[in-house]
């Protein structure tokens, strides 16, 4: 058991390793791209673990949230986590005592489960002022070579800089470096076939 045990967290930690080392580059571009601060998290027993931090040119003195742990509910990577885990991590989101981060911080079941919904639809996942008051936060999931949803891309900045009304506009550049990251996992999307008229 020791042996498997051991096996499992070997290939954990390579899976994580070609993770980081496949993003690293659209994560810096997209930084650039966008000026802000772009993050690359998983989820991690019931929480979110960033695991790479790229500074875009705006971003005068930003806080390094590699290695930190937040929590899934109450922010945009961990809505995109939650948005395709299994019932019990979303369940396991809202167990025990639900601190309340900001007065925006989402801790009622049936509205985890509406943003989630809407998390789906879109592709992407939003947070304003929800984990930390004057800070906002778009991300768009990183899918690996079978599809599963494996980490979040993220972009995060002040909330008068990314603003709600740039949201539409930063999306789908998100999008595009969250299905390029997935790429160079080995993840292809399947598109309908087009019909010859």
């Amino acid at each position: 058991h020791l042996g498997r045990g051991i096996l499992r967290l070997a290939h954990a930690t390579t899976a994580q390793l070609e993770l980081t080392t496949e993003s690293r580059p659209v994560c810096r571009r997209l930084a650039d791209e966008l000026g802000e601060t772009v993050n690359l998290a998983i989820a991690d027993t019931g929480e979110v673990t960033n695991i790479l931090q790229e500074y875009g040119s705006s971003a005068v003195s930003g806080r390094n949230w590699t290695g930190q742990r937040t929590p899934l509910r109450a922010t945009a990577s961990g809505k995109v986590l939650l948005a395709w885990a299994d019932d019990d991590m979303v369940k396991q989101a809202l167990a025990g005592e639900l601190l309340e981060y900001t007065q925006y911080t989402i801790n009622d079941a049936a509205a985890l489960e509406a943003e989630l919904k809407k998390v789906r639809h879109h592709g992407w996942a939003s947070t304003v002022e929800e984990l930390e008051l004057g800070l906002n936060a778009i991300a768009a999931p990183v899918r690996n070579a079978t599809g599963d949803v494996v980490a979040a891309v993220g972009v995060s900045g002040p909330s008068y800089r990314l603003t709600v009304d740039s949201f539409p506009e930063v999306s789908p550049r998100l999008l595009y470096g969250a299905r390029e990251i997935s790429a160079r996992l080995g993840y292809f999307e399947r598109r309908p076939p087009i019909d010859d008229e």
